[in-house]
């Protein structure tokens, strides 16, 4: 049987999951609340019930699980209402602007035994999960970096995105999924990491930011996010220790070159302007396997699949309390980081 789900926030990701729960074979949505009247009049005009206040929502005793999709410094009182009115949540990312704040949420969910979870769609990218396969399968050895990247040349999008006040700017808005994903990957515990920011088009909060993950066991990963980039740099680059992996862009299959032997007999040094050089000699197809791998299957709607079968007990919820803290302590050393303009030592 379907659970009753009702959205807070029909803003853009508002309106993606009301798209999405119309089409699911797991929720049923009962409608939307949100503060603008030009949004609950858009939602009324498509036919979608729209509830006049957030009490309403919480004393409509059908309503199972919410969905908060509002900017993010609201996230905390909005969801701390649902959950203590005994409703399941779910939270856009970043599911808080700070450790104190979720470890409050948590022991809310936690106090009154319902599940709490934020919504990290970008799981179900092709792209990561292409890099994920490859990370998984050990198929060019044992990964020894990952680097990740997201570029474009618009500045922040949107508008309170831009602002301080509601916890704005691109660590907190792409950079988050890209450090879900990478921890995805990498296991380990983290041992120190290094973050700079960057300020091209804003000045209030960051509009890019380089941030540098050293793991106990030797790995490193390399997240960066530029909004002021006119030659975007490729998505994922993969090192292991018999091969490569790179994807240029998300809509590309993964490139993977695997070396079947280290040494040749004979290297011919290329010619460069300068002089000879043994280092950028190519590779040929006696030493190395070159291949793409197919872009793997996803469906994002097996995350709402998940959240009902972890509310009948039927399933682990795939976004974890310890996933949503570890995600958030990082970010919190990041900002520590750029602040410091030096590396430093993480703490769990």
């Amino acid at each position: 049987m379907k659970k009753n789900l009702v959205v807070v926030g029909y803003g853009g990701m508002g309106g993606w999951h009301v798209e999405h729960a119309l089409k699911s074979d797991v929720v049923n949505l009962l409608g939307i609340y949100d503060i603008d009247p030009a949004k609950v009049e858009k939602a009324k005009s498509k036919n979608i019930f729209a509830y006049d206040s957030l009490e309403a929502v919480l004393a409509d005793e059908r309503v199972e699980i919410i969905t908060v999709a509002i900017p993010n410094d609201s996230h905390r009182s909005v969801v701390e209402a649902c959950l203590n009115a005994k409703k399941h949540v779910i939270c856009e990312k970043p599911v808080a602007l700070s450790v104190e704040d979720l470890e409050a949420m948590i022991n809310t969910a936690n106090k009154n035994g319902v599940i709490f979870t934020t919504h990290q769609n970008r799981r179900w990218d092709v792209d990561f999960l292409a890099m994920k396969q490859i990370a998984d399968s050990k198929e060019i050895g044992d990964v020894v970096r990952i680097e990740s990247r997201i570029h474009g040349s618009r500045g922040i999008p949107s508008d309170w995105r831009g602002t301080k006040e509601h916890g704005g700017g691109m660590i907190l808005d792409w950079g988050i999924h890209l450090i879900d994903q990478v921890l995805r990957i990498f296991t380990a515990k983290i041992d120190s990491l290094y973050c700079e920011t960057t300020h091209y088009t804003n000045s209030e909060v960051d509009d890019g930011f380089r941030l540098s993950m050293y793991f106990e066991d030797g790995k490193t990963a390399y997240i960066e996010v530029g909004t002021f980039n006119f030659i975007p740099m490729p998505r994922f680059y993969m090192q292991a220790k018999s091969g490569s992996a790179m994807i240029t862009d998300w809509r590309e299959k993964c490139k993977v070159v695997k070396c079947k032997a280290w040494h040749e007999n004979d290297v011919l040094p290329v010619k460069t302007a300068a002089g000879l050089t043994k280092t950028m000699a190519p590779r040929d197809s006696i030493t190395t396997d070159v291949y793409e791998i197919e872009r793997p299957s996803s469906d994002v709607h097996d995350f709402y699949r998940n959240m009902v079968k972890a509310v009948n007990g039927e399933e682990t919820q795939l976004v974890t309390h310890e996933h949503m803290l570890d995600d958030m302590k990082v970010m919190e050393h990041a900002f520590l980081s750029a602040s410091l303009k030096q590396v430093v030592k993480f703490k769990y």
